[in-house]
């Protein structure tokens, strides 16, 4: 019998899922970003729920105002990446009893800017006694049911796309775990990526409404990983030809001898919409949503990248808690 450390966080997942009697005629299946209920009329009532829990995902530096408006937009990036726009979220936390009442202030602070920058509102939740940090946030939100962008339309042909660039993350949390060093400048930036996150939801709520996006996920676990969901979902591969690396990263991976596309695809954290694109609708959709071109959508079940004629596969991992080293 495995240990949780050796399933992981997927593995934890899939026995979980394997317990459970769908629901009958869920519109949407086990698996994505995203749970929904059929409301009639066309409509779902969509829920996303995620957690954050101190020792994994509040990195050093860290503010607790910073982390809760964190535990926000984890779920709204998820509502993000199917093109649901929240209306309200729950969130549950619990709190370790050493905490003071400024910490509880900075939390509540936290978690309502993060709710009201995307004109959501916390409507309530349940407080606990923890021996760390949780914050588990559930959002909802309504859509049209013709207009969901699931993980499972993308065809051979397609045109892979992300919302933004991608490594800053990754090169962030160098600088704040490893201590390594860059200009002022780079660092707020790359520092900045990790401490204050954003959903790209004003991308994910345009691009629902061209019927443009076949397939869509959001990046939180990391661009490859994110890759091979798609994949999973659509029966489908990826040639990339162009990685989204930031030109920061570059620079900074330069200075430590790091390989700036193991930061781009493995870093995790991003918060941005990886989609694929009918080709026949790229220019609209590229119109009203910042879109960035990285690859083609393949009949083979393979993902590989190819960059100055350096090719190569692209892995399947990321971000999975129980395995990623803590």
């Amino acid at each position: 019998m495995k240990s949780v450390e050796e399933l992981g966080e997927r593995g934890i997942v899939d026995i979980i899922l394997r317990s459970l009697e769908p629901m009958p005629n869920m519109p949407i299946p086990f698996g994505d970003d995203v749970s929904a209920v059929d409301v009639g009329h066309g409509k779902l009532a969509v829920i996303k729920t995620d957690m954050l829990v101190g020792r994994t995902d509040v990195p050093q530096g860290m503010s607790l105002w910073q982390a809760a408006r964190k535990a926000v937009v984890m779920s709204i990036s998820d509502l993000a990446a199917k093109g649901v726009k929240p209306i309200a979220l729950l969130a549950s936390m619990g709190v370790p009893r050493h905490f003071t009442q400024a910490s509880v202030e900075q939390i509540g602070r936290g978690l309502n800017a993060g709710a009201r920058e995307y004109d959501a509102h916390i409507l309530g939740g349940d407080t606990n006694e923890a021996s760390d940090l949780i914050i588990s946030c559930a959002a909802f939100g309504v859509a049209k049911k013709n207009r969901l962008m699931l993980r499972s339309g993308a065809k051979p042909g397609d045109i892979a796309a992300v919302t933004g660039v991608f490594g800053k993350t990754a090169a962030g949390l160098k600088v704040l775990l490893q201590n390594l060093s860059a200009s002022p400048k780079l660092r707020k930036t790359l520092v900045d990526a990790v401490l204050m996150p954003h959903a790209q939801l004003k991308d994910g709520l345009a691009l629902a409404q061209t019927g443009a996006v076949t397939g869509s996920i959001d990046s939180s676990d990391g661009l490859a990983w994110s890759l091979h969901e798609i994949s999973k979902a659509s029966k489908v591969g990826f040639l990339i030809d162009n990685l989204p690396v930031s030109s920061d990263v570059r620079k900074f991976a330069e200075v430590h001898g790091l390989d700036p596309a193991e930061l781009c695809l493995y870093g995790g954290e991003e918060y941005e919409l990886v989609v694929t694109v009918d080709p026949k609708l790229w220019t609209k959709a590229k119109r009203i949503a910042s879109l960035v071109r990285i690859g083609l959508v393949i009949e083979e079940r393979t993902l590989s990248f190819d960059e100055e004629g350096r090719r190569a596969p692209i892995e399947p991992k990321g971000w999975e808690h129980f395995k990623t080293g803590q």
